[in-house]
């Protein structure tokens, strides 16, 4: 029986059986107020007075101003056509810097769902599952990367960029046909004379990057010998695992997400445009989750900077050659393919070459008798021999 029908049978007890209200409550089981507030319902608006009313309170003065809420719906438009995050914490941010009341991340969430804004992934990995790891200063481990986008025309150019680990600061974004090691360590480079170096770098196993997986080993590249130079510590991902270098790749995710938002650039120029934009915005006006929704800018000067704190191995191998027709010898050094004097009257001798760091014994290979001895200039191709004693 529905309560409608329930609250006329108590109502009709009393009207047309004549119990008295107590009566009535005790054979239904309910209080004396009840019954005489059915029987002043009946009486001002019968039966239909008898339906159970909502119990929702008749104010609520806690609920959100309805400006409020068409901020925040506003908000999550806007962020969404510019390519940028849109969640509760961002749209947190924006109205605490624009002078909005700031209600809780929840509040927020709820008025997004309740507007059709929030699409629900029951099937998402919880964010609690993940393991995250954050360098615990700035420069205490820079991570770098190569990715790549289309101009207008369809032709595909790559995405140079590195990025502090602790603050999420964007040191590096530039945009080129393509990246060569010699480009790598120009960058880096500058960013050493700019921010100071940093004790650690992470990248993946490119080749601009590390010879350690080359398919014909020729020590270390130009990047390797930079960061030697520094005593800077390099780390290298797993082959394949990706994961290693989560913060840049989720990074690519957000930096992508803002240039779909744009038309495809003519040029690389005007690329490189958009992405000086883009690092500004991401540095200094887009709060991080992982930062309590500071900025990269103000983590990334907010504590002193890590420096390099560990001793750099030093590279040694040998290397077999036969003296060529004009008296020299080959060797990789620093990426680039360096050409060692010997002399002419050892034309056709093989010869066997010891490499500590910068520093080359070269031998004849047959009778053990050393020949030739060199220091690597890495700012010159052609290498000449130390002086005979």
């Amino acid at each position: 029986m529905g309560s409608t029908s329930r609250h006329l049978v108590i109502v009709r007890s009393v009207r047309d059986q004549h119990l008295t209200v107590a009566q009535a409550a005790t054979r239904y089981g309910v209080c004396r107020q009840w019954v005489y507030t059915l029987l002043a319902r009946y009486d001002t608006h019968g039966v239909d007075g008898l339906t159970p009313r909502s119990k929702a309170p008749h104010t609520t003065p806690g609920a959100l101003p309805q400006a409020l809420v068409d901020q925040i719906i506003s908000l999550r438009h806007h962020l969404t056509a510019e390519g940028a995050d849109a969640g509760a914490l961002t749209i947190a941010w924006h109205l605490e810097h624009t002078g909005y009341r700031v209600p809780s991340d929840s509040t927020i969430r709820r008025v997004l769902h309740r507007a059709g804004l929030i699409t629900p992934a029951p099937g998402k990995r919880p964010k609690s599952t993940y393991t995250r790891f954050q360098a615990d200063a700035p420069n205490e481990c820079w991570q770098a990367d190569i990715t790549h986008w289309h101009l207008a025309a369809g032709t595909r150019v790559e995405i140079l960029d590195f990025l502090d680990d602790h603050s999420r600061y964007l040191l590096h974004l530039r945009t080129q046909p393509a990246f060569t090691g010699a480009d790598v360590v120009t960058a880096m480079q500058e960013l050493i004379t700019t921010y100071g170096p940093p004790a650690s770098t992470l990248t993946d196993n490119g080749l601009v990057f590390t010879a350690r997986l080359a398919r014909h080993k020729g020590g270390r590249n130009g990047f390797e010998k930079l960061l030697q130079a520094h005593h800077i510590h390099q780390k290298n991902g797993a082959p394949g695992h990706p994961q290693t270098q989560g913060k840049i790749e989720r990074f690519h995710q957000t930096l992508k997400r803002w240039l779909t938002a744009r038309p495809l650039p003519a040029t690389t120029t005007e690329l490189q445009d958009l992405l000086d934009r883009f690092r500004t915005w991401y540095n200094t006006a887009r709060p991080h989750r992982a930062l309590a929704r500071a900025t990269p800018a103000t983590a990334y000067t907010a504590t002193p900077k890590a420096t390099p704190t560990t001793t750099t191995t030093t590279e040694w191998r040998t290397r077999t050659d036969v003296i060529d027709p004009w008296g020299k010898i080959s060797l990789r050094y620093a990426g680039k393919l360096r050409h060692l004097g010997v002399g002419r009257a050892h034309i056709g001798e093989p010869v066997l070459m010891l490499i500590h760091d910068n520093h080359v014994i070269t031998s004849n290979a047959t009778t053990g008798q050393i020949i030739a001895e060199h220091t690597i200039n890495p700012t010159t191709n052609y290498q000449r021999p130390h002086p005979r004693t």
